[in-house]
């Protein structure tokens, strides 16, 4: 069973990131500068999660605004993809939410992107439209996604099935 470690992006993750941005996103990723920037965003949290090697392979972030919040990016490297990761770095980002009594996220995802479309879905995100032309670099739809309030039962409930269905096919350390 694969063992990972999530914890607070640092300054000194960057590099990593921007190697992972580039291989997620190609030439229209963020820049180093955008991260920094977002470190030290107090609307924002990013986390960086390793592998038993201490590699760095995935990252996700988030904006909170009030009860709100905004899933900015999850990222996982190729080589880890299919794993699982994404799914640890959702739940990262929710259990964040409850912590900071955020009720409802939203997100942006690639209308062709199915597998994240699915991962979200199994969340209890629900599409409620689209943004035509979103990304720069083929011009492709967004689908939006929100939550319900994740405070109810049945948010919370499904929320905590999949968690515990989750901690069966990977170590969180």
């Amino acid at each position: 069973m694969l063992s990972v470690k999530i914890q607070s992006m640092q300054k000194s993750d960057l590099d990593g990131v921007i190697l992972i941005e580039e291989k997620a996103y190609g030439p229209h990723h963020w820049s180093k500068e955008s991260f920094l920037s977002e470190l030290s965003n107090e609307l924002a949290k990013y986390f960086s999660v390793f592998n038993e090697n201490d590699e760095l392979i995935g990252y996700c972030g988030c904006w909170q605004i009030l009860e709100e919040a905004h899933i900015t990016n999850i990222a996982v490297t190729p080589e880890y993809r299919r794993n699982h990761i994404g799914e640890v770095l959702l739940t990262k980002l929710i259990d964040e939410c409850y912590k900071n009594m955020a009720k409802y996220i939203t997100l942006e995802v690639r209308v062709g992107n199915k597998p994240a479309i699915a991962l979200y879905e199994k969340y209890g995100f629900k599409s409620l439209g689209t943004r035509k032309g979103y990304y720069q670099d083929n011009n492709e739809d967004a689908l939006i996604m929100w939550t319900e309030n994740i405070f109810y039962d049945k948010f919370k409930s499904g929320y905590e099935k999949n968690v515990s269905a989750l901690k069966g096919k990977i170590n969180i350390l």
